[in-house]
């Protein structure tokens, strides 16, 4: 082999690899929105899990009080287990700009008592409800009619949730709505 073949073999190895890494650098340019989505939407769908998994669980509070403390459209507050021990949190889901959040209080002292710190933690991003104007939570009673009264908290049996997902708006392909509800299973 001469010299002279190496060194063609050498240029025609980095004009390929140049041709390489242009091509996946145009690719993520070109692609970043829709990756970008797919994430947010893959993690959307894990939280809409959690969140669905933890409203299943509700149960009546370590002090006997009703499982449920609070309802609204972005906002709703119940007792869960949800680190499986043997007493019971109070759980708080509210929407926080474009993040739906998870606050958790957990029991202190004896007798039980719900007073401490919530801890908080994002459950998803890139959310819009607010901006869509689109109730998070759906509340159903055991007919099925839907509650628009937030004060009979007491007739919930049934919670839809909605999550609007959206990197961004101003691009498309538009903003993607995932839905799934939990019935309460553990009400007396």
């Amino acid at each position: 082999m001469t010299l002279l073949e190496v060194m063609v073999g050498i240029v025609i190895l980095i004009v390929v690899l140049l041709a390489l890494t242009i091509s996946l650098v145009y690719f993520y340019r070109t692609n970043r929105y829709s990756i970008e989505q797919s994430s947010a939407v893959t993690s959307s769908q894990r939280g809409m899990d959690r969140v669905i998994r933890t409203i299943r669980e509700s149960a009546y509070s370590s002090q006997g009080a009703f499982p449920i403390v609070s309802i609204g459209a972005n906002e709703f507050v119940f007792f869960a287990d949800v680190d499986v021990d043997p007493l019971i949190e109070k759980v708080h889901y509210f929407i926080s700009g474009t993040n739906l959040i998870e606050g958790i209080v957990n029991t202190t002292g004896d007798p039980p008592a719900y007073t401490g710190a919530e801890a908080t933690s994002i459950v998803s991003d890139f959310v819009r409800n607010i901006a869509q104007s689109v109730s998070t939570f759906r509340y159903y009673d055991g007919t099925g009619a839907e509650i628009t009264n937030y004060a009979e908290w007491a007739k919930v049996r049934l919670v839809q949730v909605n999550i609007v997902v959206d990197v961004d708006p101003n691009k498309l392909p538009n903003q993607l709505t995932l839905r799934s509800s939990a019935g309460i299973r553990n009400l007396k």
